[in-house]
């Protein structure tokens, strides 16, 4: 069985240890880039694991410009 490269919105909620609402939330506003196909939303793994790899220190750089 090949390795799954999407997940969906609440398994991404569950991953980031947010609501299912601010993932959706989140994917609204461009903040968690996703694609739609048909009536299902679902995120690629590899931005996930991006997302999760930016060093703390990175963020908080981030968070000061904007």
């Amino acid at each position: 069985m090949r390795a799954r490269l999407t997940y969906t919105v609440p398994e991404v909620a569950e991953l980031l240890g947010i609501s299912r609402s601010s993932a959706y939330e989140c994917v609204r506003r461009g903040e968690i880039p996703a694609l739609t196909l048909g009536r299902r939303v679902v995120i690629a793994k590899a931005t996930i694991d991006t997302m999760l790899s930016v060093p703390a220190h990175d963020l908080e750089a981030g968070e000061a410009t904007q």
